[in-house]
């Protein structure tokens, strides 16, 4: 890092109070000149061919990390318990004590408060360090930026510190810190794939069991392409929730009756008709969805295998039409892509991908067409909603890359 560049832009965070006051400041400019790296991580985002809202009732999902990053610097310093970020994405810093983990008004930190305390609640001794991040991933487009940060700041510090934790480690121990400190009930999708992923493979993931089938990306003339709404709803967080409750809840009750019963996917269709009046129309809707949803996947192990991308892209839209008519959590936004991709013969399938309520659609699009669409939809979808589209082309990458020096 430049060393005149670091001093202005501490300088300008420090004048637009936007830089933590601190009695060292002049100790922390002169510290991060010249910042010399002991550990270097690059954290995967990812994408979701099909199987979304799955992961959590415990079903099927096909992720892939892809090749566009998180990076991380880290070196240790010589504070005992100081832990120092600055993220050059944001130009924003932070500063933690290791001995006083409590949750930030600031959400992107929780995601590393979050890691720091599943950390030392593993009794893993870890002491102060400091820590530059530059983000690739667009925050709120569906392609797990979240996991990325934890994956990539678990993953340095476990190198850093020598804490012998495993990858399966790493992605448990991630996944609890947005859990536990952060509040979002995620499954565990996003984090095993940005750890695990294998480049040009899809993931065939049992999120019951874990066992994971790297399933070649054969697309033959095509790409993926990401359209990124721009837009982020607030009811993406809280809705997220309360469908995992929405499906908890019809478990609840059929667990009444087959004890044997732990999550919706030890559920029938036939047990879904018996107890439809108890669950409720709504429960209903939802536990329906995720049931096609799990066989969705199956269908697109075969249809990959087969080579057949007509069967692939049909059943991504019918996955986006479950989640636009039966999980609810899709946005006028995400439904206009769709549907307007859906009459294209060069578009094989299309899909919101993520949470909802904003952020990507997936497309499966052949790979001399994507400018010249893109530029169509780019001129609808300004006309439809005033917002401008932003294109992503990615492609299945590896998980977790870590250099030590």
């Amino acid at each position: 890092m430049n060393v005149v560049f670091t001093f202005i832009i501490f300088e300008d965070l420090f004048k637009k109070k936007r830089l933590r006051p601190a009695e060292n400041y002049n100790n922390i400019l002169e510290d991060f000149y010249n910042f010399k790296a002991e550990v270097k991580v690059a954290s995967p985002g990812r994408i979701n061919l099909i199987g979304e809202h799955t992961d959590y009732n415990h079903g099927f999902v096909m992720p892939s990390a892809i090749d566009k990053k998180i990076h991380f610097k880290f070196r240790k310093n010589a504070h005992d318990n100081l832990c120092r970020i600055y993220s050059e994405t944001f130009e924003t810093y932070a500063e933690f004590n290791l001995n006083q983990i409590s949750k930030s008004k600031n959400s992107w930190e929780n995601y590393l408060l979050g890691v720091l305390d599943e950390i030392q609640k593993c009794e893993k001794k870890l002491s102060g360090f400091d820590c530059i991040i530059n983000s690739e991933l667009p925050i709120g487009a569906g392609i797990s930026s979240s996991a990325a940060l934890e994956c990539g700041f678990a993953s340095g510090l476990n190198s850093l510190f020598n804490l012998n934790l495993s990858q399966m480690e790493i992605v448990k121990l991630s996944q609890k810190a947005e859990n536990n400190f952060v509040g979002n009930n995620c499954g565990i999708m996003d984090q095993f794939a940005s750890v695990m992923s294998k480049r040009n493979h899809f993931i065939k993931l049992d999120c019951n069991s874990l066992e994971a089938e790297f399933i070649p990306a054969e697309i033959q003339n095509c790409k993926l392409l990401l359209l990124n709404t721009n837009v982020s709803h607030n009811l993406a967080e809280s809705e997220y929730n309360t469908r995992r409750q929405e499906c908890e809840n019809a478990v609840a009750i059929i667990q009444q009756k087959y004890s044997a019963v732990s999550s919706l996917r030890q559920v029938t269709f036939e047990m879904l008709e018996e107890f439809k009046e108890e669950i409720g129309p709504k429960s209903l809707k939802r536990c329906h969805y995720v049931l096609d949803e799990n066989e969705r996947v199956l269908k697109t192990e075969k249809a990959l295998q087969e080579g057949n991308l007509k069967a692939l892209g049909e059943l991504m839209y019918a996955s986006h039409r479950g989640l636009q008519y039966q999980y609810e959590v899709s946005c006028p936004e995400l439904d206009f892509l769709v549907d307007f991709a859906e009459d294209k013969d060069f578009i094989y399938g299309s899909r919101m991908m993520g949470g909802g309520f904003g952020g990507c659609t997936i497309n499966l699009i052949e790979s001399d067409k994507i400018e010249n669409y893109f530029e169509e939809v780019k001129k609808a979808y300004q006309e439809k909603f005033n917002i401008t589209l932003t294109p992503i082309t990615v492609v299945p990458d590896e998980g977790t890359r870590i250099t030590k020096f």
